[in-house]
């Protein structure tokens, strides 16, 4: 036990004078800690988009939770694979140096960020909510309070207002609940269940022929299937665009690297991305989208519940636009690297033209008495 001990203590205090050098040169290495920089910037991007896609989907285009989950696992995960592969292959293929690599990832990944824009237009309009989204007269509002959920035509009810059980009037407009959507009397039973006598649907600023309501959330518009088929095509292309661009980005930090820098160098890169990016954007992206929440849930014990009703467009701007911006930054530091590869470059063609190529005569071949000068042979010091 005690010359493990005295064995552990050696190996580390041989570790530690030569782990200090190797990270100050990496420290000071230019275009690896711009790398770093990237690689947080965009991790960040793109860990946000994926991790509140499933409840984008949800709230923007009516899909359920597992449905949006396979969606995303049909659309995006397969393409991001086979981008990998063939950024590896076409590598492999062209043999490019690190300028070229960079010059690569740095083209294609721009051509998806420009083409992710174009999912701005891929558009939903939600189903109107009394007392959330529009006023029970018909009139367009986004706020929220517990007061704008009682009218006249429900104020005598006493309806609990944190409850979430939203129905669809005949009117087309969604209430939270049917208490608040002023129903008197009820037919069926479970999903079948069928609210009547609804003052509220009565007295709506709605042409609607009846006043009656069904359970859940009126649907969206009949081109919202359309839309999200669309969004989705898009979302697997920038998918397969980024995927692509990443192993000759992964090229580009591993040939910046000397030899004994590159275990420790790839470590620190990952770590970087992992705590800069993987753990605190999920944080900061829900903490925005919850700003939009309009109504939250209440738990069983009392307490504040999950988000029910969002903002659709605000959601939309901040969903859209966050990674939007951080990508945007990302390629700041993305041209400072362009710009120091192509100055190395420069510099080592102009120490090749400084210092030309000789040639070497004194080797020959001996073979059956005789021997054969082989001429110039070209040698690059």
């Amino acid at each position: 036990m005690i010359h493990f001990r005295k064995h552990h203590t050696n190996l580390l205090h041989s570790f530690i004078p030569d782990f200090i050098p190797y990270l100050k040169a990496l420290f000071h290495n230019r275009v690896y800690m711009l790398f770093i920089c990237i690689t947080v910037l965009q991790f960040s991007a793109f860990n946000g988009i994926m991790t509140f896609m499933p409840k984008y989907l949800e709230q923007q285009f009516g899909k359920s939770a597992s449905d949006a989950i396979f969606s995303i696992g049909i659309y995006n995960l397969p393409v991001v694979c086979i981008g990998y592969f063939f950024g590896g292959l076409f590598m492999k293929k062209f043999k490019t140096n690190t300028f070229q690599a960079a010059n690569i990832a740095f083209w294609i990944s721009l051509s998806g960020y420009l083409l992710y824009f174009s999912t701005y237009w891929t558009i939903c309009d939600a189903s109107p909510v009394a007392g959330l989204t529009v006023s029970y007269e018909g009139r367009e509002h986004v706020s929220y309070t517990e007061n704008t959920l009682l009218a006249g035509c429900n104020n005598d009810c006493n309806c609990a207002l944190k409850i979430w059980d939203p129905v669809c009037g005949d009117n087309g407009v969604t209430y939270v609940s049917p208490c608040l959507a002023g129903c008197k009397a009820s037919t069926g039973t479970g999903k079948h269940m069928v609210f009547e006598n609804c003052t509220c649907i009565a007295a709506s600023g709605f042409s609607s022929q009846n006043v009656s309501a069904i359970l859940g959330q009126c649907d969206k518009e009949e081109n919202c299937d359309k839309m999200l088929h669309y969004y989705l095509i898009l979302s697997l292309v920038c998918s397969f665009i980024f995927s692509l661009s990443a192993t000759p980005g992964y090229m580009v930090l591993i040939r910046s690297l000397k030899p004994e820098e590159k275990s420790l160098g790839v470590g620190i890169h990952g770590l970087a991305s992992r705590v800069f990016a993987g753990i605190p954007s999920p944080i900061y992206f829900g903490a925005l989208i919850d700003t939009t929440c309009l109504k939250w849930g209440t738990k069983s014990c009392g307490g504040e519940g999950a988000c029910r009703m969002y903002d659709i467009v605000t959601y939309r701007w901040l969903y859209l636009g966050l990674p939007a911006l951080l990508r945007g930054v990302s390629y700041i530091p993305s041209v400072f690297i362009l710009l120091i590869l192509k100055k190395k470059l420069k510099s080592s063609e102009s120490k090749v033209l400084m210092n030309p190529p000789h040639f070497k005569q004194d080797i020959s071949w001996k073979k059956k008495n005789y021997s054969v000068n082989l001429g110039p042979i070209f040698v690059i010091n």
